[in-house]
């Protein structure tokens, strides 16, 4: 189990540099439109995006 939190942490953080290191004014404009949506919008969006990956996580575990 320890070995999955530590892979999924490494994966999430090799996407996250990749993003920031190739298209750092994309980011800016993520931000900006960000801003745009109310909290309650970008609360239910990340709760979704949890489930998700950990829907994904499960999936792939359960296939090992």
């Amino acid at each position: 189990m320890l070995e999955t939190i530590i892979l999924a942490i490494g994966l999430v953080l090799i996407v996250e540099g990749l993003v920031y290191a190739l298209a750092p004014s994309l980011i800016e404009q993520m931000l900006a439109a960000l801003r745009d949506i109310p909290p309650e919008a970008r609360r239910l969006m990340g709760l979704l995006a949890m489930v998700t990956g950990l829907a994904l996580v499960w999936l792939a575990r359960s296939a090992l």
